[in-house]
């Protein structure tokens, strides 16, 4: 029943956040897209079905491999835990990327479940704001989206969102304890974000604060 809610619940919510990226950035037919992080290419798709230029660039090559007998996009596959980029700058008429900047932490061998909550954040900010910069340097335009720190929800764990102010090391020893039973499991390879951080990051875009249930879910930079 909670994974029914969960899943009408975000459809809901991509739905809003595709208006406002289409509000924003028209996508015209000539224009090379790329979708950063983008997986089997479904979230793109179901927001652009009938565009055609579009590379999907991703780390995981079972889903690269959807994306290219399901849609015929162009796919990349990156190295885990390397922001840098294999691209020319301004390559790309239009960058997509959703859900994925908190994950941009370093290689997760490392940081995925380490209780070293300052080596952890600082790596995961280093890493963060270097892939904000090769977005900006390989983008004409672009659109980013991820989670706020500070909602109710914490998104990836459907946990009570005061769970961000733990420290790390009991962190871990909680989503080790609910991921035996609690439907949504999740490993703490992410690091979510502040306003100002995000900010700091895309100083060339407008931030949009997308809101639910009358507090800030998520956090967008879009560049027309």
């Amino acid at each position: 029943m909670l994974k029914e809610i969960a899943g009408h619940y975000s459809t809901r919510a991509r739905a809003k956040r595709a208006e406002l990226l289409c509000k924003h950035i028209a996508v015209r037919p000539e224009d090379r897209v790329l979708d950063l992080g983008g997986g089997t290419g479904n979230h793109f798709h179901s927001i652009f079905p009938n565009h055609r230029k579009v590379v999907i660039a991703d780390v995981l090559e079972d889903d690269l491999k959807l994306a290219r007998e399901k849609y015929g996009y162009e796919t990349v596959q990156l190295p885990d835990g390397d922001e840098s980029l294999p691209f020319t700058d301004k390559e790309f008429d239009v960058v997509f990327c959703s859900s994925v900047l908190e994950h941009v932490t370093g290689p997760k061998e490392d940081v995925e479940w380490t209780k070293d909550g300052p080596h952890f954040e600082a790596v995961g900010r280093e890493h963060q704001f270097a892939f904000a910069t090769e977005i900006r340097r390989i983008a004409k335009r672009y659109y980013v989206q991820t989670p706020y720190r500070y909602f109710i929800i914490e998104s990836h764990s459907w946990l009570p969102g005061i769970i961000v102010f733990l420290p790390r090391p009991a962190l871990v020893h909680l989503l080790r304890f609910m991921n035996k039973f609690w439907p949504k499991q999740t490993s703490p390879d992410w690091r979510l974000l502040t306003i100002g951080e995000f900010s700091q990051m895309f100083p060339d875009a407008i931030i949009e604060r997308e809101k639910s249930l009358g507090f800030i879910k998520s956090l967008m930079a879009i560049k027309a």
